[in-house]
């Protein structure tokens, strides 16, 4: 059996183990015909800042995968200590803390709970960062970028 195959397996049961019992606030699919490729959506969690906000992402799986995490990268902006200007998360279980263990579902939590408890001592937007501890200037501007991110066409 192809890696190939076996990767492409993996993630049709994750597709369906999404499918068959939803987490609130997070989904993904694939992209088109392209088990590979796929875009999932997260929403603010309540009680945060980012509540009543929706981010599409993107998930592109390496043929290694899960022995290697998916590329995810916002593709609504998002304003946030640990995503930058482009949409890339630093977050360590996309990078040197990644297990097989983890799939979509375990991934998009993750990155949801990012979004209200972010890491400040690895930021990669420092100016994100530095409002961070005043969470009624940081929604201002969180808002106004969330709104021109979502008005364009």
């Amino acid at each position: 059996m192809s890696q190939d195959h076996s990767v492409s397996k993996r993630l049709q049961s994750e597709l369906m183990n999404l499918m068959m019992g939803p987490s609130p606030g997070i989904s993904a699919f694939p992209d088109g015909d392209n088990i590979f490729n796929w875009i999932g959506t997260i929403q603010g969690a309540k009680d945060t800042v980012y509540e009543q906000m929706e981010f599409k992402m993107s998930l592109k799986f390496p043929t290694d995968y899960p022995y290697k995490p998916p590329t995810v990268k916002f593709e609504t902006q998002c304003f946030h200590p640990n995503v930058d200007n482009n949409g890339n998360i630093c977050l360590d279980i996309l990078k040197d803390k990644w297990s097989p263990v983890y799939n979509v579902r375990s991934l998009l939590i993750s990155i949801q709970s990012l979004l209200g408890e972010p890491n400040n001592e690895s930021p990669l937007n420092s100016y994100a960062a530095s409002l961070w501890s005043n969470q009624d200037e940081y929604k201002k501007v969180l808002d106004k970028r969330y709104q021109e991110a979502t008005s364009r066409p």
